[in-house]
């Protein structure tokens, strides 16, 4: 599952570097973390993509889950 949001993917992506050593844990907070913490290399590399047919400006920059919005 492709990220929703423009925030949820870059979060994604900082776990993602940090789960291949090439970024430090310690500088990961929040949502990164978390997703650090317990998501697999492959789910993050999935959460870290683009959605097929959008650019990574095409999506919005938070999703309604994270604006504490209904889905």
């Amino acid at each position: 599952m492709p990220a929703q949001s423009q925030s949820q993917q870059k979060a994604a992506g900082a776990a993602l570097a940090a789960k291949r050593r090439q970024a430090p844990v310690k500088k990961l907070y929040g949502a990164a973390l978390e997703m650090y913490r317990s998501m697999s290399e492959r789910e993050l590399e999935e959460l870290a993509r683009t959605p097929p047919g959008k650019s990574l400006k095409q999506l919005p920059k938070h999703s309604a889950t994270e604006q504490g919005g209904k889905s």
